[in-house]
């Protein structure tokens, strides 16, 4: 009796210190998320630091150390003070009331947020204002948007490649570039003689606008292309630091990429075989962006309405997007929980954002989207770009620029140009998001959505986008 007592005694004290433990890991992740939330970065980083000091192999220590980085990020994203903002409104836009900056905050037309107790602006708020305001006094005044160099240069170049077109989806307009690409991490953020871990984006193979794809240089000859059925396409290298030196990681490539035109009035669209496994992927909810949450579903129930043919239901949502968000400066995607309910929230977004919408309005109506993305190569317009791909029965994948938007011209085909067809001046590098790299990261992605820029990391851990910098030079032949 006595030794079942003790054993009894023995099981009880067991439950009670293992309940207690996990309370207690519990208890230390909710009092991070509680700094976090309430941007109290300075005593989430303390608090991390004393955790992984009291219990280095914690699980915990290592998912509050993410939150951590993210509000790092969130930090270099929200970098602006009070008085440098408003001196930046002065400069850009012009004497305002503090009446107008207060409204402005309401609506979230001027980005901020509470850090440490201090207002802090976002590093692009100001310009994002400049686009609302703009925006907001043209369509009061009934003016349309002017009409930009970059603009100009589409119009002319899709009407070409319109009138090029023999039959829905056949290639034009081809334009050769030839690539280089650098990633230079800067000096001494890692110890002399690491190992620096470096994927470049490199173009994807067998997609029909772009082809004959050719590495000409590589900064180091060990190199690894990663295969083109990965969803971001890369180029992986190392190299050792040297001190009071940047590192560099460069390549060369060339390539073609076609114009491609797809009009939907002349092509015959099939019903879809739903239970197909491409119609099943590509109509699914994906990761913590691709969510049919109440909100998605009660606005694109809204503006389909009662519509069931495809490709009208890609054009309700695709004018609906266009009409109401506008481009803007975006924050980096590692700091955002939602990206469409984001664009909805606040009513404007970049490339990238109002793609993910689109593509999550449009999944959630039974039509089927995927990512695609890369760069836009524009002379003089070389930058960072987002779009994706409509499956139609019958037909195949179509191209779909969400943030080109409607071109302003009379012409129909013209002014849809970018609902079904794509240019040249494009460097394709996914085709997923948030994709495994092969060789795989061992540490938490600088981006880890999309893949554009590069990712860079050590022994220690990533490096983030302000511990390095990359540039793009184009030749076009």
């Amino acid at each position: 009796m006595l030794m079942m007592n003790k054993k009894l005694l023995f099981s009880l004290l067991f439950c009670c210190v293992t309940t207690g433990l996990l309370l207690a890991n519990k208890s230390e992740f909710t009092k991070a998320e509680h700094y976090f939330n309430h941007g109290e970065y300075s005593e989430l980083k303390h608090f991390s630091d004393s955790i992984r000091r009291a219990n280095p192999t914690n699980e915990d220590a290592s998912k509050i150390d993410s939150l951590c980085e993210i509000a790092s990020r969130i930090q270099l994203d929200f970098s602006l003070s009070e008085p440098k903002t408003e001196a930046q409104i002065r400069t850009k836009i012009g004497n305002f009331t503090l009446n107008d900056k207060k409204l402005w905050e309401e609506n979230n037309w001027l980005e901020c947020k509470i850090i440490d107790g201090q207002k802090r602006y976002f590093n692009r708020a100001v310009s994002n204002l400049k686009l609302r305001l703009n925006q907001y006094n043209d369509s009061a005044n009934h003016r349309p948007a002017p009409i930009d160099s970059l603009t100009a240069f589409r119009l002319r170049h899709t009407a070409h490649a319109i009138a090029q077109t023999t039959q829905p989806g056949s290639l034009s307009s081809p334009v050769h570039y030839t690539l280089t690409y650098t990633v230079s991490v800067k000096p001494d953020v890692v110890p002399a003689g690491e190992t620096l871990r470096c994927w470049l984006p490199f173009p994807k193979e067998n997609r029909t606008r772009q082809s004959n794809v050719l590495l000409l240089e590589a900064s180091k000859k060990d190199y690894k292309i990663a295969p083109d059925s990965c969803g971001h396409r890369s180029i992986y290298m190392e190299k050792k630091a040297v001190a009071n030196k940047p590192t560099e990681f460069r390549i060369k490539v060339s390539y073609t990429g076609s114009a491609q035109y797809f009009d939907l009035n002349k092509t015959r669209i099939a019903p879809y075989k739903k239970k197909s496994e491409l119609y099943k992927k590509y109509t699914e909810q994906q990761g913590k962006h691709i969510l049919f949450t109440a909100h998605i579903k009660s606005l694109a129930d809204k503006i389909v309405g009662k519509e069931k043919r495809p490709e009208k239901i890609v054009q309700k949502l695709y004018e609906w997007i266009d009409g109401h968000i506008i481009w803007s400066g975006a924050l980096e995607y590692s700091t955002m929980d939602n990206i469409p309910e984001y664009v909805l929230e606040h009513r404007r977004g970049d490339c990238g954002m109002q793609t993910l919408l689109f593509m999550t309005m449009a999944r959630y109506k039974g039509i089927p989207v995927k990512w695609q993305s890369g760069w836009m190569l524009h002379p003089n317009e070389v930058n960072l770009h987002d779009w994706c791909e409509v499956y139609y029965e019958g037909v195949g994948w179509v191209p779909l620029d969400m943030s080109f938007g409607l071109q302003p011209s009379h012409n129909h085909s013209v002014r849809y140009f970018y609902m079904s067809g794509m240019d040249a001046y494009r460097l394709i590098v996914n085709d997923e998001i948030s994709a495994p790299f092969n060789p795989g990261k061992k540490f938490m992605r600088s981006e880890p959505v999309d893949f554009q820029r590069g990712e860079v990391e050590w022994n220690g851990g990533n490096l983030y986008f302000d511990k390095w910098d990359y540039h793009m030079d184009v030749d076009y032949q």
